[in-house]
């Protein structure tokens, strides 16, 4: 079976005015297979949530290829990436990136209303990853009456509403205590191998990379086996 997402001499060098150029990523090249669990280790400024960037199609690399279900992401228009991303990757962010205004259903919902879906079509589904999270009790809440990780388990579950076959985590504990954070790495973890979702996740912590399949290391742009 080809690779999920495969990444040939990928560089991503970004111009400064009045500077050098800032080389982000340097000849990166890795595949990863379907179904596995990818850590990616590197202190702030390594370039990993870059490579997140480029493997999501939200930028595209200055030089090498990206492959992603077997697809160049270079060489699809804008719009081609964003309904790529739209109908089969899932993205979890550090700061959650949720609707405060929103209920905590309608905000895990949400990727289905911007796909121009009914919230009520996807209802059931939702709740279901909710009750997963341990969650359903508070469906009808205002997100902002939730704890940093309960707002990450609400985003874990959006990300996974339209059942992608990538999930790209970018320092999915990043916000969040010693303790909380572990149990949402767990969380991430099994829903990602339930949902039969890859999942590749990018962060500074040593221990929680460890309970990934495989680990990277990435220094001032150059990706290395961990």
């Amino acid at each position: 079976m080809p690779p999920i997402l495969a990444l040939h001499e990928v560089s991503k060098i970004y111009s400064r005015e009045g500077g050098a150029p800032l080389h982000a990523l340097r000849d990166v090249t890795c595949a990863i297979a379907g179904g596995e669990r990818v850590a990616i280790i590197g202190r702030s400024g390594s370039g990993k949530s870059t490579l997140l960037h480029l493997a999501a199609g939200i930028d595209v690399p200055t030089t090498g290829r990206i492959e992603a279900l077997g697809r160049d992401l270079a060489a699809m228009s804008e719009r081609e990436r964003t309904l790529h991303r739209r109908d089969h990757v899932g993205l979890v962010f550090q700061f959650f990136h949720l609707l405060p205004h929103l209920t905590v259903l309608e905000n895990v919902v949400l990727p289905d209303l911007i796909a121009g879906g009914r919230a009520a079509d996807h209802d059931p589904r939702a709740l279901e990853l909710l009750g997963r999270v341990g969650l359903r009790d508070r469906a009808a809440d205002p997100v902002q009456k939730l704890s940093g990780g309960e707002m990450q388990r609400v985003a874990i579950c959006r990300a996974l509403l339209r059942r992608p076959r990538l999930l790209l985590a970018d320092e999915p504990t990043g916000n969040l205590d010693d303790e909380t954070g572990r149990q949402v790495m767990d969380l991430l973890l099994d829903l990602s191998r339930t949902e039969g979702s890859t999942l590749v996740f990018v962060t500074h912590d040593v221990d929680l990379a460890r309970l990934a399949d495989r680990r990277f290391r990435i220094h001032s742009g150059v990706l290395e086996p961990a």
